[in-house]
Parts: C-alpha cells; sequence; structure tokens
C-alpha cells in the first residue's frame, strides 16, 4: 500500500514508490517540527526508514487520532516491502516506539497499528514472535488484552509455521500471564501458567522453581480456581516437593478445613510472606471441604456441617447458599429438616478412583442404550408384524 504526505496534514494514499514515500514522510514530520532533514539519504532506504522511525513520535502531538494512525500505517506499509532479513532491527525499533504512546487514546491507536504489523509478516519470519511481545505489552496498558490473545491453543496456532525457541516463548508467556492477572481473567492467566510449566524437562525443571511458585501462589489466590490436582502432576511442582510451598498446595488439594488451620497457626508468617489472605483461605478451604463432605454424603445435617466447617449455627445457612451460587455442588436445602441433599459435586482431585466411577457410569450408559435400543427393534418388528397380518 503507498502512501503520499500533503504538508502539514497526515499522509493520504497514492502511488508513490517506497523511496518518494520516504520523502513524503521526512517532509511531513520536519512540518511537526521532528529534527530530521527534508532530504532522502545517501545510503538508502533503510537508513530513510531508521531517521523515520526514530522520530515518527513527533505525530503524537500533532492531529487527530485516525491522523496518527494514518501515519504510522504508512510506516508499517513501508516496512513490510523491505526483505525481512533485512527490516528485523527497523521493526524492533518501530515497536519499541509504538510501546511508548501516551495516554490511553493513543495506546488504542498503536495496538491496531502493531496488530496491522504483526498480521503483515510472513509467517515463517521470526520477526512476527518480537512484534506480538510487544502487542501484549500495549495491550497491558490499555487493558485490551481480550484483543490479542484468546486462548493457549490459538496462540500456538499463531506460531506453528515458525515456533519461538524455548526461552522466548517462556517469556511470552510468563508476560500473558502478569497480563491476564491484571486483567481479572484468573481461568485463561492459570492455563497459561500451566502451558509454561510445560515447557520445563525433568532435567531443567529446577530452573523454574520462580514460575512454580508463581503459578501455586495464583492458583491458591484466585477465589475461582478449585481444581488443583493437576498442579501436583507438573514437574516444576514436583521439584519443590518437602517444601513449605509444596506441603500448603497438598493441603489445598486433598484435606481439609482443620488441617489448613494447623499449618497456619504453625507457619503464620509464610503465609502472609507469600501475599496470602488468611480469611479468603479459611473461605476456600471450607468450600473445598465442603466438596469432599458431598463426594461421600448425599444427604448432610446443619450440625454436620457446623462442626465440619467450624462455623457458627447463624453462618451455616448463608455459607451453603454460597456453596449453591458457585454451581460446585448441585444440592436442595431443607431449611425445616435442617438438612442439605446433594445430586452431584465437582470432584476436587481426579484420580483412579474417579477414572473408574466414570467408567463405570459409561458402561451403565452403554448398557442401557442398548437395551432401548433392543426394545425399539422388537417395537418395530412388532408392528411390522402387525401391518402385514393385516394385509
Amino acid at each position: 500500500m503507498n502512501v503520499q504526505m500533503s504538508q502539514p496534514s497526515a499522509p493520504v494514499y497514492s502511488d508513490l514508490n517506497i523511496e518518494e514515500q520516504a520523502i513524503e514522510f521526512r517532509k511531513y514530520l520536519k512540518s511537526l517540527g521532528a529534527e530530521i532533514s527534508e532530504e532522502k539519504s545517501p545510503k538508502g532506504i533503510e537508513d530513510d526508514l531508521h531517521k523515520i522511525i526514530g522520530v515518527c513520535d513527533a505525530c503524537f502531538k500533532e492531529g487527530t487520532e485516525m491522523e496518527i494512525e494514518t501515519v504510522l500505517n504508512g510506516i508499517v506499509s513501508m516496512l513490510v516491502l523491505i526483505p525481512v532479513e533485512r527490516s528485523e532491527n527497523l521493526i524492533l525499533a518501530f515497536c519499541e516506539k509504538l510501546i511508548k504512546a501516551p495516554g490511553y487514546k493513543l495506546g488504542i491507536v498503536t495496538l491496531r497499528v502493531l496488530w496491522l504489523l504483526f498480521q503483515s509478516i510472513e509467517e515463517r519470519s521470526p520477526i512476527r514472535y518480537h512484534v506480538y511481545y510487544h502487542l501484549v505489552q500495549v495491550a497491558r496498558q490499555v487493558d485490551q488484552v481480550r484483543a490479542v490473545f484468546r486462548d493457549v491453543d490459538l496462540l500456538k496456532q499463531q506460531f506453528a509455521a515458525c515456533p519461538p525457541p524455548n526461552e522466548q516463548m517462556q517469556k511470552l508467556l510468563r508476560l500473558l500471564h502478569e497480563v491476564l492477572l491484571s486483567s481479572h481473567q484468573s481461568e485463561q492467566a492459570a492455563k497459561v501458567m500451566v502451558e509454561l510449566l510445560g515447557t520445563y524437562t525433568a532435567e531443567n525443571a529446577s530452573q523454574a522453581r520462580e514460575d512454580a511458585q508463581r503459578c501455586i501462589l495464583a492458583a491458591l489466590a484466585d477465589p475461582n480456581t478449585f481444581l488443583l490436582d493437576p498442579l501436583l502432576a507438573l514437574k516444576p511442582v514436583r521439584f519443590l516437593e518437602g517444601e513449605l510451598i509444596h506441603d500448603l498446595l497438598s493441603v489445598f488439594v486433598a484435606e481439609k478445613l482443620p488441617a489448613y488451620i494447623d499449618f497456619y497457626q504453625h507457619h503464620k508468617e509464610f503465609v502472609h510472606s507469600l501475599g496470602l489472605n488468611h480469611e479468603q483461605n479459611m473461605k476456600k478451604m471450607r468450600l473445598l471441604t465442603f466438596m469432599q463432605l458431598a463426594e461421600s454424603n448425599s444427604e448432610m445435617t446443619f450440625d454436620t456441617i457446623q462442626h465440619e466447617l467450624l462455623l457458627s449455627p447463624e453462618e451455616v445457612e448463608p455459607f451453603i447458599i454460597d456453596v449453591l451460587k458457585t454451581k460446585l455442588v448441585r444440592a436442595r436445602m431443607d431449611q425445616s429438616a435442617r438438612k442439605v441433599f446433594v445430586s452431584s459435586t465437582m470432584h476436587r482431585t481426579f484420580g483412579t478412583q474417579q477414572w473408574l466411577q466414570l467408567h463405570d457410569l459409561l458402561l451403565s450408559w452403554k448398557t442401557n442404550l442398548n437395551m432401548i435400543h433392543d426394545s425399539l427393534k422388537s417395537v418395530t418388528a412388532a408392528q411390522m408384524e402387525m401391518m402385514q397380518s393385516g394385509q
């Protein structure tokens, strides 16, 4: 796409070649007060672009958002005409300029420009990774991560033609985890962290110590994360066995409320040093304990709930209502009988026993479906026989 500039307004599209575009950009940026000459560089178009990118932020101070976006898109249109092996440093310099755009509105503009640049670069080019990394940084600044990240699978598809080196991918996943957490997308953040920990092998799991701790803390602190058992299977998390952080995770995975209280009483300073809130931990452990009780008890009295969850009599009903709102447990509360009748619950852990239960359930369904199928065949055969005999 070719761009022409008229002084001092923003550039407009025309049929100028890339060298002529560069001259027009020089004139336009100089008219905005940028320290750049109007003459083209004797070193060629790449040096022209280097100088243009160096002062392109002059447009941030002048013109409308649409004009600024037009200017920046014009630079993108020139960058993509340069062979990628010669444009990498230029693209990186341009990205660095864009992430420094001040304010929310300009941030939205630069987000769109970076997305255009990302989409314009050949899929097999390693520079796409660096553009995307800057894209996520801008998305964090304007709280628009949803615009650039949908899920881990799509992320991997975007880089399928040229997968980044492992260290680069880890760096990107760490950034995405931070951005998703700050945007209150805890579920996606957890998936990203699990993906990050999955990039470590048994040989280098010890290097993932900080990532593993960050993963555990994010999962424990998130009020909507209750299935914690999969974390124990991750190699970097297993490397922490024997440490307090792993012991605390194990409590949340499989123990009941008294076990957490005992841990807290012995390690108060440690829990607070992690930045965890004790009251929130208590609330979460009560929910997890209730889920565990519901797995083996289809009927529970208020007195049992009060005793097991260390609640006062007046706290029982509000707690049950809170549990039902989470939809972790499907149940019916009978206030007159002071009982809870459980129909189903999410399992805290999903191990061999749960797989066997699921196998038995599916086998039962298969048997019932076969019986229904055979019955329908018998009914159909009987109807056909009656019709034939009537003829």
